[in-house]
């Protein structure tokens, strides 16, 4: 019975952890370097902000999320655009 728990109980762990990797729920509040570190979602920021990867300060501002990066932007990157680009972060296939 215990053996069977047990097995269970890994059964389930390496199900969540496999729905986690193919889901990665980017939010605003995902940092950027964790959204770049990802070739597909990458693409969608160089393709939504052209030029945020290969910004000369991305070392500075790569562990910030999207919205700490619009709110420190002074309304250079918008509500409108992070809203996009989380809506188009979210629609790619799992």
């Amino acid at each position: 019975m215990f053996s069977r728990m047990v097995f269970a109980a890994l059964l389930l762990l390496a199900t969540g952890a496999q729905a986690q990797e193919a889901s990665p729920g980017y939010t605003e509040n995902t940092p950027v370097e964790k959204i770049a570190a990802d070739p597909i979602a990458a693409a969608v920021l160089n393709r939504d902000i052209p030029g945020l990867l290969n910004d000369a300060q991305y070392f500075m501002f790569k562990g910030m999320s999207l919205k700490q990066l619009r709110e420190a932007s002074s309304g250079e990157l918008s509500a409108e655009t992070v809203d996009k680009v989380v809506a188009d972060l979210q629609a790619l296939p799992h």
